[in-house]
């Protein structure tokens, strides 16, 4: 255990002796910049996409049983590249997706296939931008209640696929 803490406490003085040195040198210099302030006053900064940039349109799949669709959206509600919406999604899929009606899964599969930006999602169901008109449907409403977390669950981690 010692041996760990003295090669850690090496290393460590090894990686800071640039920055210790460049210290030295600047006795009658101001003070460093204090760290990174409160982030709660930050203003989220988004760009429109250009015109020129091509979005793929995703396949319509009109003959897909309804069970297939589900299971293949369970799995799209886990696996969406950005752990926020992996969370908020594959909760929202275990709690509510077997009791949707088809027209229901229809507006999930929409909601997350359809848009091309799954910080757009996020976004929209923390209420923090105003979701668009063919976005804003039955399913966005239950989403965003499901965010809000009213029963206070904790969701640290995506739900079992076999539970």
């Amino acid at each position: 255990m010692l041996r760990q803490l003295r090669l850690t406490m090496d290393i460590s003085g090894w990686i800071f002796l640039p920055w210790r040195r460049s210290m030295s040198n600047m006795k009658d210099s101001p003070p460093p910049p204090p760290p990174l302030a409160s982030t709660f006053d930050d203003v989220i900064v988004d760009y429109e996409d250009p015109d020129y940039l091509p979005l793929p349109e995703y396949p319509v799949r009109p003959n897909e049983p309804l069970e297939t669709r589900k299971q293949r959206l369970l799995y799209q509600s886990r696996k969406r590249g950005m752990l926020e919406n992996d969370l908020l999604l594959s909760t929202f899929a275990a709690k509510h997706l077997q009791n949707f009606s088809a027209e229901q899964t229809a507006q999930y599969d929409q909601l997350i296939n359809g848009v091309s930006n799954d910080w757009d999602i996020y976004y929209w169901a923390t209420e923090v931008k105003p979701t668009p008109k063919e976005y804003d449907t039955e399913i966005m409403g239950l989403l965003k209640e499901h965010v809000k977390n009213a029963e206070r669950v904790t969701r640290l981690r995506q739900p079992d696929l076999n539970a």
